[in-house]
């Protein structure tokens, strides 16, 4: 299904060969010259040709599965799908010789053999099956498009309605016996045939179709009667197609409180899949039940489908923006606001089982702290939507400077370094993005003052200016004790790619603290797994503001304004396999999942598997290994 095409997806088309789902099935092929997309063990995804993935992954996942019939008979129905009928007509031949289940590998036998226009032999195929195992359904269907391609059309046609009337579910052998007629008599013709097998014992897929006609009439009593015969005679559980069809019909009229009464209670995630759930989805959306669409878009994630993402990503961010939107204005009053502290690294917390990895700094070790937060920007344009997004990214890079700097100072000089974050406490928490830079004597006085009995002795104060390419990044050393400024610098800092200006950046600061601060560099070099290569830099800024972003949201009532928590967990993983051996990138990712416990707890699980791989095919040196490995323990545990 498509979200941007239709608004509920409701199955029209069926497909040419049966259906038999499992989860060994190969990703689904490329058509034509279009890349396919696969997902590696990390979710990743990666593209291949379509000759790449018939020689790379088709032939050797048909030779793995050739003795397991059930992932075989799944290999070979996506790959009929595909156009790959040539390539599993020898897996065909073996599966109708070995299947467990005689109907179904005889019926792909003749479906291969169909696709490579070869009816006269698929006949042969599925007569020999009656002969020994006697007429069904999708026998008999496969065996009528046969007789037809053949020439035999009046035969065909016989052929197809005992294939209905031994099965009158067959989505491709209905749509057959209705289009024919409806070619033949015209549109009422079929839907009389629509009501002629629906009068058939067990009928249910033509009863949908008689449903979607009288919605189409606007008429929603007989639709509702027809769908309550449906499910009634439907086995259980409920076939997909139904639901599926069920639900996009009613969405597409605008039926939404019966999508909830007639499919949700029906719904299962596991059987029915994304199609039914996406339209779930946007009826609870629709409808302004948003919790009950993040509940349901919670078990969605949980399947771990990374061909699934996307779908939910968009409705992830549909319901955070209609959650923004909905959200009452806070009542007018005094605005409380404050700064929060974080000592050291941002992805080092102070009692990190990770901190026994770095040297202890000395007693009487200087603490350099860093101030940043604000941003000269453009004017704002008239639209808030573009307001808000104009700001977004200044705003980010205001809070990971800093963040990115801090950790500088802590490895290559003998000080200690805290990063202050201005923070609304009342009335709606969240960050404070200031449009000037802040003045030398408040900056200093907030720097003593944002832990008392431990103040800084000096403090960097980083200003953004955005008011053309590239940006500036200004930076002031002041020494706290009476606010004088020591030193300045600019640099300059492409807007599409900051993590260009971070060697200048730390150039500057620890030449200034050198200078005018007598803090020089470490004699000892920083322990090693800490440099990260320049193309990742931009990639680091980001997902350590997003590891403060989590550990705010951990501050009540903030924990209800997160968004796109597994986009920041897929990041930091990202991030990890760009590099496996950079120790800041796996604390990184270890503490933000730590930090989302105790904000979204439910997200957490979903990555253990994927964090346990990389921690076995890319390990650490020890004792980073081990150490790391309890953080990820803690953060695991419930």
């Amino acid at each position: 299904m498509n979200f941007f095409r239709r608004l509920f997806s409701g199955k029209t088309t069926p497909a040419p060969a049966p259906s038999a789902a499992s989860p060994d099935t190969p990703p689904v092929a490329p058509r034509d010259d279009q890349p396919i997309i696969v997902h590696d063990a990390y979710g990743r995804e990666v593209q291949l040709t379509k000759e790449q993935w018939r020689d790379t992954v088709l032939l050797a996942h048909l030779e793995k599965v050739r003795d397991q019939p059930d992932a075989l008979a799944a290999a070979i129905t996506q790959s009929l799908h595909d156009g790959f009928a040539a390539e599993v007509l020898a897996s065909a031949v073996h599966l109708a010789a070995t299947d467990p289940q005689p109907e179904r590998g005889h019926v792909l036998h003749a479906a291969t053999l169909l696709e490579l226009k070869r009816p006269a032999e698929a006949e042969k195929v599925l007569r020999a099956f009656a002969e020994k195992h006697g007429e069904t359904g999708i026998s008999l269907a496969h065996l009528a498009r046969a007789e037809a391609d053949q020439g035999h059309r009046d035969r065909a046609l016989d052929t197809l309605w005992r294939a209905l009337s031994l099965d009158p579910n067959q989505d491709t052998a209905l749509a057959w016996f209705a289009a024919h007629q409806r070619e033949l008599h015209g549109p009422d013709a079929a839907l009389a045939a629509y009501r002629r097998v629906a009068e058939l014992p067990d009928s249910w897929r033509a009863r949908l179709h008689l449903a979607r006609h009288a919605l189409e009439k606007r008429d929603l009593a007989t639709a509702r009667k027809n769908y309550d015969e449906a499910l009634e005679v439907a086995p259980r559980p409920v076939p997909a197609d139904l639901l599926q069809q069920m639900s996009g019909d009613l969405g597409n009229h605008g039926h939404l409180p019966e999508i909830l009464q007639l499919a949700a209670p029906y719904y299962d995630i596991a059987k029915h899949g994304l199609p039914t759930g996406a339209n779930l989805l946007k009826t609870y959306h629709d409808l302004g039940q948003l919790d009950a669409a993040r509940r349901l878009l919670d078990r969605l994630y949980a399947q771990n489908r990374p061909d699934w993402k996307p779908h939910l990503a968009f409705w992830e961010t549909e319901l955070a923006k209609t959650r923004i939107a909905t959200t009452d204005a806070p009542p007018a009053g005094k605005v409380e606001v404050t700064l929060l502290s974080v000592e050291g690294p941002v992805w080092l917390p102070p009692d990190s089982p990770a901190t026994e990895l770095f040297p202890a700094k000395s007693d009487d070790a200087l603490l350099v702290a860093f101030l940043g937060s604000s941003a000269e920007l453009p004017p704002p344009p008239a639209d808030p939507a573009e307001r808000n997004r104009l700001a977004d990214g200044p705003g980010r890079l205001s809070r990971a400077l800093p963040l990115y700097l801090a950790e500088q100072v802590e490895f290559a000089t003998p000080a200690l370094a805290r990063v202050l974050v201005p923070w609304v406490v009342k009335p709606s928490p969240g960050y404070i993005l200031g449009g000037v830079p802040w003045d030398d004597a408040t900056a200093a006085r907030h720097a003593r003052a944002a832990v008392p009995d431990d103040a800084a002795d000096y403090l960097f104060v980083t200003h953004l200016r955005c008011l053309g390419e590239p940006w500036n990044v200004e930076l002031r050393l002041i020494r706290t004790i009476d606010a004088a400024c020591l030193a300045t610098a600019s640099v300059p800092c492409p807007a599409a790619d900051p993590g260009q200006a971070l060697p200048g950046l730390t150039r500057a600061i620890l030449e200034m603290l050198a200078a005018h601060a007598e803090i020089p560099a470490s004699a000892e070099p920083p322990p090693a797994g800490l440099s990260l290569p320049a193309p990742l830099h931009s990639h680091y800024l980001l997902r350590l503001e997003q590891l403060l972003a989590v550990r705010t949201a951990g501050i009540e009532p903030a924990k209800s304004t997160l968004n796109g928590e597994r986009e920041i967990i897929e990041g930091q993983l990202r991030l990890c396999l760009d590099r496996p051996d950079h120790l800041p990138s796996r604390l990184l990712l270890a503490h933000t999942l730590g930090a989302m416990k105790r904000v979204r707890p439910e997200v957490v699980p979903e990555f253990r598997p994927r964090i346990d791989l990389l921690q076995t095919e890319h390990p650490l040196p020890e004792p980073a290994q081990s150490v790391v490995a309890r953080v990820f323990t803690t953060a695991f545990t419930a």
